[in-house]
């Protein structure tokens, strides 16, 4: 009972937070057109950053076995974003202005939103056919132009990694770490995790959408 009291309560955090999120952007968009896309990451920016920290709270819950998920699949999804957002996005202001910002932001929210309205209602153990093929089906189409909008941050980001030489380093013995060079490393395996990740989540899609399937003919 406790369990699914404290799982209810932080999806529901998450929802209303992503909702936020999504209605802000939204409402932002249609008062001020394009020009609202430029200061996205001002206007929205910490709510993200916080709910995006919050989010690592699902790692723990998988590893303490009070939700149901595979725990390297998760930790990859989790990992993309927090390097994305933190490092990528908050160290560079001038990324911070540009129209992937808010592409990212879309995308990450609709993806959670619908998420978290799934997972917060199965806590309670209340269902629908659409909103159960809905969060097992919409990443399809996202996730990948999610990371290809990740990809294409990193890729605008390196001019200003090697202009600032933000997080590269000198370490002792003549050794030096060039942080662009890590960021073309991450890009690579950005793909890599992505077809694991992928592979994961269809699975998954299949096997919820067929227990889902004989629990309906049962009723």
């Amino acid at each position: 009972y406790r369990k699914n009291v404290y799982l209810f309560v932080y999806y529901l955090i998450q929802f209303c937070g992503h909702s936020w999120i999504f209605t802000n952007m939204t409402v932002r968009f249609f008062s001020f057109g394009k020009d609202s896309m430029i200061d996205t990451f001002y206007a929205i920016g910490l709510v993200m950053r916080i709910c995006q920290s919050i989010s690592l709270l699902e790692l723990l819950h998988i590893y303490v076995g009070i939700e149901s998920n595979h725990l390297f699949p998760r930790f990859l999804q989790l990992t993309e974003r927090i390097i994305i957002l933190f490092v990528v996005i908050t160290s560079q202001e001038e990324i911070q202005e540009k129209y992937v910002v808010c592409v990212l932001f879309i995308f990450w929210n609709l993806l959670d939103m619908v998420r978290y309205t799934h997972s917060m209602l199965a806590v309670i153990g209340t269902s629908y056919a659409v909103l159960t093929w809905l969060s097992q089906t919409l990443w399809m189409p996202i996730y990948p132009l999610c990371v290809l909008a990740e990809a294409f941050a990193i890729y605008q980001s390196l001019p200003y990694f090697e202009s600032f030489g933000t997080y590269s380093a000198k370490l002792p013995f003549d050794l030096t770490i060039y942080f662009p060079y890590v960021l073309k490393l991450y890009l690579m395996m950005l793909f890599i995790g992505m077809y694991f990740t992928y592979s994961h989540l269809y699975s998954e899609r299949r096997d919820v959408l067929r227990i889902f399937s004989t629990k309906k003919k049962k009723m």
